[in-house]
């Protein structure tokens, strides 16, 4: 089969940072699907993974936590998806991608693909989505309440990077689902123009202090903070912010320790979110990833939710996915970067 891999960590513009080979078809055992890639998505872990792990005895390794693909073969013990099935999942880390023809994947971190949205607007959302429900609601232990209510909470969220793939997803599940203002960072135009289209109540410039820019919404204390990235350079400003028993969730590698003695004077609380943690550790509700991707693609053929593709790259090959991790890994990109089809 076809698929893209490397066997030594390079930078992007090397040659052989990624290459086009050839490598056997996986056969599904157990809980596994054995899938046919229709489209991916690219995200920041994978050029982290690229950067910092380089395989072992000179193998490829193969990139790619997001896609949507149809089922062709089963292992024994399956029970929800069969041949014919076109799904989307994120994955596991511990497992070769979805830079590649055909995949093997847990049937339990699966959902059934949103039935109104093209596969490639269906891959941008998977692992970003993940990322956002749990952080959201897991977390952060935000109120959920019924699409289309009006109702308004007491709560107050922060979204700090929130142009970003899971900041776009997070917005719209805030929006849609619970009753939270939501208070979302950029600096661009173009990215506060893309936070206030997904739901984002109010937008403050993130390179200029938060507190007087909050303060001057008159929208209440800050109950939550999702801090997407650059948590180490606004950490003290969260505690200086944020109510009494506030949550902060991060999904971020700070590159220096947080003083996470600030918490204490006001009983707050910082959470880390990493959606691969349950397939990693085969966590006893490893599920419940698959639940959320089918309660997330109802919400999108409801019209709850849209995608949140901001670009398409074309074919799964080589070059196009260097092209992609060399605008991720310039933070400049706004949305998901997808690319389908080899």
């Amino acid at each position: 089969m076809k698929a893209v891999g490397y066997v030594k960590s390079l930078p992007i513009n090397d040659p052989e940072s990624l290459t086009d080979i050839e490598l056997p078809q996986p056969i599904a055992t157990d809980h596994d699907l054995l899938v046919k890639i229709k489209a991916i998505a690219v995200n920041p872990v994978d050029y982290k993974i690229r950067q910092r792990v380089s395989p072992d005895n000179g193998d490829y390794k193969v990139l790619g936590w997001d896609a949507v693909s149809e089922v062709v073969a089963t292992g024994e013990a399956v029970t929800r998806f069969k041949p014919g099935d076109v799904v989307y999942y994120a994955g596991d880390l511990n497992r070769q991608g979805s830079n590649a023809e055909y995949q093997l994947v847990d049937e339990r971190l699966v959902g059934s693909k949103p039935k109104s949205l093209s596969d490639a607007e269906a891959a941008a959302l998977p692992l970003t989505t993940i990322t956002a429900w749990e952080l959201l609601f897991e977390h952060l232990a935000i109120q959920q309440q019924s699409p289309g209510s009006t109702k308004k909470s007491d709560e107050v969220i922060l979204v700090v990077g929130a142009a970003g793939g899971v900041g776009s997803i997070l917005l719209q599940l805030a929006k849609a689902i619970t009753g939270a203002t939501v208070i979302a960072t950029a600096s661009r135009e173009s990215s506060q123009a893309w936070v206030k289209k997904l739901g984002a109540d109010h937008v403050i410039d993130h390179t200029k202090p938060l507190q007087p820019q909050i303060e001057a919404l008159s929208v209440g204390q800050v109950t939550h903070v999702a801090s997407l990235n650059s948590t180490e350079t606004y950490f003290e400003s969260y505690t200086e912010l944020l109510a009494p028993f506030g949550r902060i969730a991060m999904i971020d590698d700070p590159s220096q320790p947080l003083d996470v003695m600030k918490l204490k004077l006001k009983s707050q609380s910082l959470h880390i979110e990493f959606m691969f943690a349950r397939s990693m550790f085969k966590a006893a509700d490893m599920d419940e990833q698959g639940r959320l991707l089918n309660r997330v693609a109802d919400l999108i053929d409801q019209g709850d939710i849209q995608t949140t593709v901001g670009k398409n790259l074309g074919t799964i090959n080589a070059d196009n996915l260097k092209a992609a991790h060399m605008e991720l890994e310039s933070g400049r990109s706004i949305g998901k970067i997808v690319l389908e089809h080899f």
